[in-house]
C-alpha cells in the first residue's frame, strides 16, 4: 500500500524530532511503499540536510512553518466575503471556548462543529482561490479577530485583547494554518494515498485532515509527546498576555479535538498521552497504544553477561537538566552513605544546554559541599563517591558500559516523559530505582523500584534496599529485561504499525481501479485488505493508467469508521 507518512520538524531531516523512529518505520516496512510530506521549522533545519532515505520512499514534498512568502493571490469579492464568513467562524469559535464566563448556550459538540466547518471552509476557499497566506495576514483578518472578541458572549479575557495581542494571535493562526494553502491534496499527492499516517499532531496532522476531507483517505496519528500539552507549556505568564493565551489555547485545543475526531486509529506512545486524548475528547474504541521502539542490540551483550559491577555503585545516566532533579539525587546519596559507607555515585551525561551547563556546575559544588572531606575529587570514582562524566570518556566509552559499570540504575526526574534511560537499563537486565513520573510506572510495570519526585528520603531508602540485597537485585533485572525485550522493541513496534496499517485498510479502503498500459486493470494493484467484505457506501472508484502521474478521480468511497478496543 502507499502510505502518506506527515512529519512537521522532523523526518526526513538531519536534525528533526522523531527522526530516528520515523527511518526505523520506513526501513521496517519495505514491503509499503511511503510518501514523505514535512513541515520544516527553521532555516538551519533545512540547510543541515536530510538523512540518506530507503529506496520504498518514493516522493518528498516539504513546506516551510517558520516563513511562507506573499502567495499574491488577488482575491473577488466573492472570496473576501466567503474569507470573513468562514475566518469569522473561526475565530468566534475560540472566543466562546471552554471556561466559566463563557456566556453562551453553544455546548461543546456545537462549538466543535462550527469550528470544522470553518477550518473546512477555509480549506476549500484556498483550493479553489490557490492560496490563502495574504488573507490570513491582512487587516481583514485582524479587524474579523477583533470582532469576535468584543462580540456578546464572548471570554473575558477575549475580551480584553489589545491591538497588540490581536496581531500576535493573528499571525500565529496564519502560521498554524498555513498547510491550507499547500497544493498536497490532489491526485499526486496525497489523493494517492492508501493512508495517511501523521507522527505529531497540530499542523501535520492538519495535513491528514485535509486529505481526509478532500480525498477521504484515511488518517492514522501518533503521538508519542501530546503536542497539545507543549503548547499549554509553552504558553506559560511570562511567555504572553492573557487574552493571547487564551485564544491560542482554545485554538490549538479545537484542532486537537478535530484531529482526534477525525482520525481512524490513535496511537499514543503510554497512557499519560493517552490520558490527554481521552479528555480532549477521542474517542477510547478508536485509541491503541504502541509504545516507542528501541534498539536493543546494542544491550544485548550487558543484559547477557553475568553481573561483574561494582555491588557498590549506583549509576544515573541522561541529559544533564533542571528537569532530571539531581539536586535531590544528590540529597538522597547523602543519606545512601550514611548507611552504606562503601556507596559510590556516576552519574553519566552531557549538559542540555547553557541552562544545562549552568546546572552541572551548580550539582558540582552541590556534591563538593555534601562531601567536603573528599572535594578535590568530585571527577574521579575512588576520589570521591561522586562522579561527572560523559559517554566517551575512560569510564563509560559507549552507552551500554555506563549502564553496566552499576549494580542499580536511578531516575530521579520530576518530568518525564517516556524514559529512555529507564528502557535501557532494562534491556541491560538492572534493577532501577525511579521516581513516580510520567510514564514510568507503566514502562517498569513492577520490575523496579518507584518513589514519589522530590522526595531523597525515599529515593535513599529504596536504594539502599537495593544495594543489600543482591538476590532481588538480579530477580528484578532479569523480569526488567525481559519486559523491555517484549514492549518496547523497534520489532514490536514495526510489527504493531504494519497491523494497524493493515485493519485501516480493511475498513476504510480508498476504491481504486489501476489500468495497465494496454488499459486493462492490473491485478494487486491495491492491498488485498481492501477487499474485505464490508457495508461500503458509494461503490463510485478511482482510476489510474500505469505510470501516470496522477489520479483521475471520481468521489471516492466512505467507508464505515474502525472500532477496535483499546490494548487489542
Amino acid at each position: 500500500m502507499r502510505i502518506g507518512l506527515l512529519t512537521e520538524g522532523g523526518y526526513p531531516y538531519v536534525g528533526g524530532d522523531a527522526g530516528l523512529w520515523c527511518d526505523r518505520l520506513v526501513r521496517g516496512l519495505e514491503q509499503h511503499e511511503f510518501d514523505v510530506y514535512a513541515l520544516s521549522r527553521s532555516r538551519r533545519q533545512e540547510d543541515e540536510g536530510r538523512v540518506p532515505l530507503p529506496p520504498q520512499v518514493g516522493q518528498v514534498r516539504t513546506a516551510p512553518l517558520w516563513t511562507a512568502d506573499d502567495d499574491g493571490v488577488v482575491h473577488g469579492r466573492r472570496a473576501r466575503r466567503c474569507f470573513t464568513e468562514h475566518y469569522g467562524e473561526l475565530v468566534a469559535a475560540l472566543c466562546a471556548g471552554a471556561g466559566p464566563d463563557t456566556g453562551t448556550d453553544a455546548g461543546p459538540t456545537d462549538m466543535a462543529d462550527r469550528f470544522g466547518s470553518a477550518l473546512y471552509g477555509l480549506a476549500e476557499l484556498a483550493r479553489d482561490e490557490g492560496g490563502l497566506v495574504g488573507a490570513l495576514r491582512s487587516d481583514a483578518a485582524v479587524r474579523t479577530l477583533e470582532r469576535a472578541c468584543r462580540a456578546p458572549g464572548a471570554l473575558r479575557t477575549a475580551r480584553e485583547a489589545r491591538v497588540p495581542d490581536l496581531l500576535t494571535v493573528t499571525a500565529h493562526l496564519e502560521r498554524a494554518l498555513r498547510p491550507l494553502s499547500l497544493d498536497w491534496y490532489g491526485d499526486d499527492g496525497l489523493g494517492a494515498a492508501d493512508l495517511c499516517h501523521a507522527t505529531a499532531g497540530g499542523p501535520a496532522a492538519l495535513l491528514g485532515l485535509l486529505a481526509r476531507h478532500f480525498c477521504d483517505v484515511p488518517l492514522l496519528v501518533t503521538e508519542y509527546g501530546v503536542q497539545l500539552r507543549s503548547h499549554y507549556l509553552t504558553l506559560g505568564p511570562d511567555a504572553a498576555a492573557p487574552a493571547v493565551r487564551a485564544l491560542l489555547a482554545a485554538f490549538h485545543g479545537r484542532l486537537a479535538a478535530e484531529v482526534y475526531r477525525g482520525a481512524a486509529i490513535l496511537t499514543p506512545g503510554n497512557a499519560h498521552a493517552r490520558r490527554w486524548q481521552e479528555r480532549c475528547g477521542a474517542d477510547r474504541a478508536r485509541i491503541r497504544t504502541v509504545y516507542p521502539g528501541m534498539a536493543a542490540g546494542r544491550f544485548t551483550e550487558v543484559g547477557e553477561s553475568p553481573d561483574r559491577s561494582d555491588p557498590d555503585t549506583l549509576v544515573w545516566v541522561g541529559r544533564v537538566e533542571p528537569a532530571k532533579d539531581l539536586v535531590s539525587l544528590l540529597h538522597a546519596f547523602a543519606e545512601v552513605r550514611k548507611e552504606e559507607p562503601k556507596a559510590l555515585l556516576r552519574i553519566v551525561g552531557a549538559p542540555a544546554g547553557p541552562e544545562g551547563a549552568a546546572y552541572l556546575g551548580h550539582c558540582r559544588a552541590l556534591a563538593a559541599q555534601l562531601f567536603p572531606d573528599e572535594a578535590e575529587g568530585v571527577h574521579a570514582v575512588g576520589d570521591n563517591p561522586v562522579s561527572f562524566e560523559e559517554i566517551g570518556g575512560p569510564e563509560a566509552p559507549a552507552l551500554p558500559d555506563a549502564y553496566a559499570a552499576g549494580a542499580v540504575v536511578v531516575l530521579s526526574s520530576v518530568v518525564e516523559g517516556f524514559p529512555i534511560s529507564l528502557v535501557e537499563a532494562m534491556f541491560c537486565g538492572r534493577a532501577t530505582v525511579s521516581t513516580d513520573v510520567g510514564a514510568v510506572v507503566e514502562v517498569i510495570g513492577g520490575t523496579g523500584l518507584v518513589v514519589p519526585p522530590r522526595n531523597p528520603r525515599a529515593l535513599a531508602e529504596a536504594c539502599v534496599a537495593l544495594l543489600r540485597d543482591p538476590e532481588r537485585r538480579e530477580r528484578l533485572g532479569a523480569a526488567a529485561r525481559a519486559r523491555a525485550l517484549e514492549l518496547f522493541t523497534v520489532e514490536q513496534n514495526i510489527a504493531a504499525f504494519h497491523g494497524i496499517y493493515l485493519e485501516i485498510v480493511s475498513h476504510c479502503p480508498v476504491r481504486r481501479v489501476v489500468l495497465d498500459e494496454t488499459g486493462e486493470p492490473l491485478p494487486f494493484a491495491a492491498p488485498a485488505e481492501s477487499h474485505v467484505p464490508g457495508s461500503w457506501t458509494g461503490p463510485t472508484a478511482r482510476v489510474m493508467p500505469r505510470g501516470a502521474p496522477g489520479w483521475a478521480t471520481t468521489a471516492p468511497v466512505r467507508a464505515t469508521p474502525l472500532v477496535t478496543a483499546e490494548g487489542a
